[in-house]
């Protein structure tokens, strides 16, 4: 992994291509700071969100000059919009493909965002044709893409104002390949947590480095947003992973594609859908020899011991089951393992369900915990 000392990308056997520790790493470090090759919208309309950064608008919107869609934060985000994210070629575009939307019913969400990211994807190899070489670089499947979507999606294209791609071309094959792309390498930036309302994607963009990070049902490291702060840093959109606990020199870093809490068969059927496989990591070998019913009493147990006195009466009693019935506790060790990790590393705060992380380590380890989805500051020992 170029300019990058702490990993590698290595061939995993079963997995294909994953992230390596070339080193040691320790609990909170970063080792990866990506910026995307592009984003696009998650939404048809939408002016709670700077077209450009994807930041929060605070003040009143400033509308693009030539559609009614676009808005900006700041006249300054406006102008770098104009000359990368938001050509003439890509606001006319959007506003075809917005009012074809409004006058067809046949198009779903999906494919209209799909269509979105054709449009920045066509874009990028205009306006940055070696950032077009690493987009189709990418790992990408065509079996995940229905060839009349990949017809239908090319020929909504082709009724935009046309577009000069040079070298690249424009023909239905690289449409389907950049959609296979889109599939398996697109990362969503989330909206601000809300504890009372369900969390929306503001954004998706294409990280070329982080698209390599493979899926764990019980990650060693985990990714942090952080559009909404510093508000003069054009790096808003950059994601940063950092590591969960020690890992040692050979390991794999892997992320989890969704929230932890996730049942087995949750799981299983979003990363058959979404990404093609079945996932045999250690958790998912344990839990596919539960029941649904013993799946539920999880998550029902987990809601219950919401207050801290709770489960200060449940560690303790857990203590007396250890000393009078040792055999007992050992057999419900073996068949749920993993506890140890919802216990350290899952944000109990309501509805969010966060995977938390150590700060970055100075000289030593930081005992602070960060969730990277509320953004809640935690101490380790009061987990």
């Amino acid at each position: 992994m170029e300019n990058n000392q702490l990993l590698k990308i290595s061939e995993i056997e079963g997995r294909g291509r994953g992230i390596v520790a070339t080193q040691p790493l320790k609990p909170g470090q970063i080792i990866l700071k990506d910026s995307p090759l592009f984003l696009y919208p998650a939404s048809v309309k939408n002016s709670t969100f700077c077209s450009n950064c994807f930041r929060v608008i605070l003040q009143s919107p400033i509308p693009c000059s030539w559609c009614t869609s676009s808005f900006f934060c700041t006249s300054n985000c406006q102008s770098i919009a104009l000359s990368s994210s938001h050509t003439p070629w890509v606001c006319q575009s959007l506003t075809h493909l917005r009012n074809t939307f409004s006058s067809h019913n046949n198009l779903n969400v999906d494919q209209q965002i799909q269509a979105f990211f054709l449009i920045s994807a066509y874009n990028l190899a205009v306006i940055s044709p070696s950032s077009f070489r690493v987009l189709l670089s990418l790992q990408g499947d065509l079996s995940f893409v229905s060839e009349s979507d990949a017809l239908l999606l090319h020929s909504l294209v082709a009724t935009c104002p046309s577009l000069n791609l040079g070298e690249f071309g424009f023909f239905k094959e690289l449409t389907a390949a950049l959609l296979a792309k889109d599939k398996v390498n697109a990362f969503g930036l989330m909206e601000p947590f809300e504890v009372d309302r369900e969390r929306g994607v503001r954004a998706y963009g294409i990280y070329p480095m982080a698209s390599f990070f493979n899926h764990d049902c019980l990650p060693n490291a985990c990714r942090f947003e952080y559009v909404d702060t510093d508000v003069n840093s054009r790096s808003n959109t950059d994601i940063v992973v950092r590591v969960i606990h020690d890992v040692p020199e050979g390991r794999e870093i892997c992320l989890s594609y969704f929230p932890v809490n996730f049942k087995y068969s949750e799981r299983q059927q979003r990363l058959k859908e979404d990404y093609g496989f079945t996932c045999n990591c250690d958790r998912c070998v344990v839990e596919a020899n539960w029941s649904d019913g013993e799946d539920d009493a999880m998550d029902k147990e987990g809601e219950e011991n919401e207050e801290e006195e709770e489960e200060d009466e449940e560690m303790e009693e857990d203590v007396d089951d250890e000393v009078n019935v040792n055999g007992e506790v050992e057999e419900r060790d073996q068949d749920f393992p993993h506890a140890y990790f919802f216990l350290r590393y899952m944000c109990n705060r309501e509805n969010c369900w966060g995977t938390l992380a150590p700060l970055p380590p100075d000289a030593s380890p930081s005992s602070v915990m960060e969730c990277n989805i509320c953004g809640n500051m935690s101490k380790s020992d009061e987990l």
